[in-house]
């Protein structure tokens, strides 16, 4: 009983040798399996709409193969570009056509593999290549910061130079950022404006992060005539948790390294009227010395709050002008009154101290004060301020879906070798 399916399976074979008056095509190679046959070229059962030569395809058009011959039908179609990426198509479901969906990408070189049978099911295949005409107008990513050392708090920035405002568009842009942390996190990217992205990952970078950003956007069609351009990619490391917690009802600053204090420091931050800002702010850079005036920030000059001052060690937060520096003229009322213009002052000592201990993407954190809240975006990072589920409403690919299953996995690092 056990050997008769093989049995039938020989005679089956045989009968079909015969019927078709030829050697093994119908039932397989030399030995016996189907797919060990040599497809056959198929030139002259497959047509493309590509230009010949060395003539550029229009990139306003679709690629399309056709089978041409009685019986012939394409089985299979894969479009890959000089970057790895597959075109997406459809075939028909007589097998008679193949059509691409999604547009050509510009300036590239494509590879086009066409499978077929003939009416008596052997297989054929027929490779094609061509190139892309070159796109009129380029989209560029600026990708940042700059490759370094940063604190647990530092957002990647995508910087775009071009305005992108659909959200089908911005998914399109979106997926082609690609971020990798060793180890992995989970994270996303949020929209501020039509030409800038921030991502940041759900909790802080892990300390000892590697983290490496790249863009395969080159030559994919965005908007318009807008498609991609190359970028530079980007690599981070991630330094020790360094977290400074300024307490503005209490008069003083809370110094921290991965979860130790290190330090406390009396300090004096703004007076009423000139409160400083609430909220998690993360360090944008270090000045040894900086000169500042008052009519910077809209304080007339000659009245009785203005100034003009050289201060040193200054740590800048906003890019309005806030910052940790040290305040020797105010060293009587640090610990005890807040009476500066919205800066965090200390004794030149401690603002020594600070200035050495921190690096940009560390977190400057205020509470208890009488000021408004650190602005989310557009005066520093203010990107650890925005709750994680509102954050990922900022992205076009993940807008809508639930955390932890379908798209939102898109969000989901793995880690980099």
């Amino acid at each position: 009983m056990s050997h008769t399916p093989r049995n039938r399976t020989v005679l089956s074979c045989l009968l079909l040798v015969v019927a078709a008056g030829a050697s093994a095509t119908a039932c397989g190679g030399p030995d016996g399996h189907p797919l060990s046959v040599e497809p056959y070229d198929a030139a002259r059962q497959v047509a493309f709409n590509a230009p010949p030569g060395r003539a550029k395809a229009a990139l306003d058009k679709p690629l399309e193969v056709t089978a041409k011959g009685r019986g012939s039908r394409i089985t299979d179609v894969t479009a890959v570009d000089a970057s790895g990426r597959y075109l997406a198509g459809e075939l028909s479901a007589d097998g008679g056509r193949w059509r691409s969906t999604a547009p050509l990408a510009a300036g590239t070189r494509y590879t086009v593999k066409v499978a077929t049978e003939d009416r008596k099911g052997a297989p054929g295949a027929r490779t094609l290549t061509f190139e892309t005409a070159p796109a009129k107008k380029l989209l560029t990513v600026d990708l940042g910061p700059e490759p370094g050392t940063y604190g647990v708090g530092q957002p990647l920035t995508a910087e775009l130079g071009a305005p992108v405002r659909s959200r089908a568009e911005r998914a399109v842009v979106e997926r082609s950022l690609k971020v990798r942390s060793t180890p992995s996190v989970e994270g996303a990217w949020h929209w501020v404006d039509d030409k800038k992205l921030h991502f940041r990952p759900k909790e802080y970078w892990p300390v000892g992060a590697t983290v490496t950003a790249t863009s395969t956007l080159a030559g994919v069609k965005v908007t318009g005539d807008f498609y991609g351009a190359p970028a530079e990619p980007l690599k981070l490391t991630i330094g020790d948790r360094v977290e400074a917690i300024t307490d503005a009802s209490a008069h003083s600053m809370t110094v921290k390294r991965n979860g130790q204090v290190i330090n406390t420091i009396p300090v004096t931050t703004g007076k009423p009227g000139f409160s400083t800002r609430n909220g998690i702010k993360v360090v944008l850079g270090k000045e040894y010395y900086v000169r500042m005036r008052g009519t910077t920030v809209g304080i007339p000059a000659g009245s009785s709050d203005s100034y003009d001052l050289p201060v040193y060690y200054a740590t800048r937060v906003t890019w309005s002008g806030e910052y940790v520096h040290a305040a020797p003229w105010s060293v009587g009322s640090q610990g005890s009154a807040n009476v500066s213009h919205g800066c965090t002052g200390m004794s030149t000592g401690n603002a020594a101290w600070f200035y050495e201990t921190v690096r940009p993407g560390d977190l400057v954190t205020v509470v208890n004060s009488t000021g408004k809240e650190m602005d989310h975006f557009g005066n520093g990072f203010g990107d650890w301020n925005v709750p994680w589920d509102k954050w990922r409403q900022g992205s076009a690919v993940l807008a809508g879906t639930r955390e932890g299953g379908g798209p939102a996995d898109l969000a989901r690092l793995r880690p980099h070798f």
